[in-house]
């Protein structure tokens, strides 16, 4: 059979393109029958990838473009594909070949708040309504549907109808964490703790959060709760947000510039850093928190967790689901909550060393094998 994919976020190190990775990488070592055809941007770049097991086809069109609508389907038609994977909602309308596609979330649809975006109201309204205009035709026109948790795919029938049996759940693995094996040797050989410390200034026992600033993620009410801790700790630890230096965090970073936000006190913002330098920061934090309003599964508190880093997690969406017993869990709308929580996961010895054993018991669960496998079990009823 002849797949394709679209691999267009596949090496930007984040989201959705750690999936990419994920799904590509492990393809060329479990499925050694179908051939697979890969849509990528001009400045693709995948380490490890075995170019002999795919077909490269350029595709250098923006997501969430109009480009994407009518070009991309062109480009698509021409590989004469027997399945397209689309990654994500974001799918041509007039695409008529057969193809899955994974739902991560449905975001847009719970969080349709206009500060999530740099476009004014009407703009903004307009695309809002394209995006889901887009998203519900893909639901309906695919072949089948891979959800990344039993929420999701819960969320998905109940926001959109989609019958239960066209559904898969198929959950990811933590990617540092599969990572992790790969590079701690050499780490361990040219590397020491003190170095990653002072490259990001970081000069305290630190709290650890590495993701997007988007409003859902709810980082502003984890600065609330900071400056509670800050009160009880006097100044003991330090807060690092690790993540792409967009527009949402240069306007956090903004906020605490207020004089008026205290609770920013011992916040670095350290941006965007590669998969090991990520690494070696799980492996020295002394709690990762996980503060976010809604999550499709929840990748980063995992990676934590595989490399025995306590966790301290919102109880909302998918994240009890996925994070199981590996984690104490706040109410995300409650600061105090948050920062009671967090200064138990810091103080309390006792529950440190039991979030450590259930963890490496929760992450028997997930596997990159059981997710390839799960994966192909979709495709191959759904060619042609």
């Amino acid at each position: 059979m002849r797949i394709g994919i679209d691999a267009r976020m596949a090496g930007k190190g984040h989201g959705i393109g750690r999936y990419v990775e994920q799904l590509i990488l492990n393809l060329q070592k479990i499925d050694v029958k179908n051939q697979y055809v890969l849509f990528v941007r001009k400045d693709f770049k995948l380490d490890g990838l075995d170019l002999n097991r795919f077909e490269i086809i350029e595709a250098d069109i923006p997501w969430y473009s109009w480009r994407e609508q009518i070009e991309f389907t062109k480009i698509i038609k021409k590989a004469k594909l027997d399945l397209m994977h689309f990654p994500h909602w974001n799918i041509p309308v007039f695409y008529s070949g057969p193809f899955v596609a994974t739902i991560h979330d449905l975001t847009m649809f719970h969080f349709p708040r206009p500060e999530a975006t740099m476009l004014g109201p009407v703009k903004f309204w307009l695309k809002d309504k394209a995006h889901r205009f887009v998203v519900k035709r893909a639901v309906k026109k695919a072949k089948r549907i891979i959800t990344t948790s039993e929420f999701t795919k819960y969320d998905i029938h109940k926001t959109l109808g989609v019958p239960n049996e066209k559904m898969t759940v198929v959950y990811q693995a933590p990617f540092v964490g599969n990572m992790k094996s790969v590079f701690l040797d050499q780490r361990e050989k040219i590397r020491n703790p003190k170095q990653i410390l002072d490259k990001y200034k970081i000069s305290k026992p630190y709290v650890l959060y590495a993701g997007a600033a988007y409003p859902h993620k709810n980082l502003e009410k984890l600065m609330e709760a900071w400056k509670i801790l800050g009160e009880k700790f006097d100044d003991e630890y330090q807060l690092v947000l690790a993540g792409k230096d967009n527009y949402f965090y240069k306007r956090l970073r903004q906020q605490c510039n207020n004089v008026t936000m205290k609770q920013c006190k011992n916040v670095i913002f350290i941006g965007f850093i590669s998969d090991e330098d990520l690494a070696d920061l799980y492996e020295q934090a002394d709690l990762y928190v996980f503060p976010s309003l809604y999550e499709g599964f929840g990748l980063s508190p995992l990676e934590a967790m595989a490399h025995g880093v306590p966790v301290a997690s919102s109880n909302s969406s998918c994240l009890p689901e996925v994070l199981g017993e590996g984690a104490i869990y706040f109410d995300p709308n409650d600061a105090q909550n948050m920062a009671d929580t967090i200064k138990i996961g810091l103080e309390n010895e006792e529950i440190r060393h039991q979030l450590f054993a259930n963890g490496s018991r929760e992450l028997k669960k997930y596997s990159l094998e059981k997710m390839i496998k799960q994966t192909l079990s979709v495709y191959w009823p759904n060619c042609g």
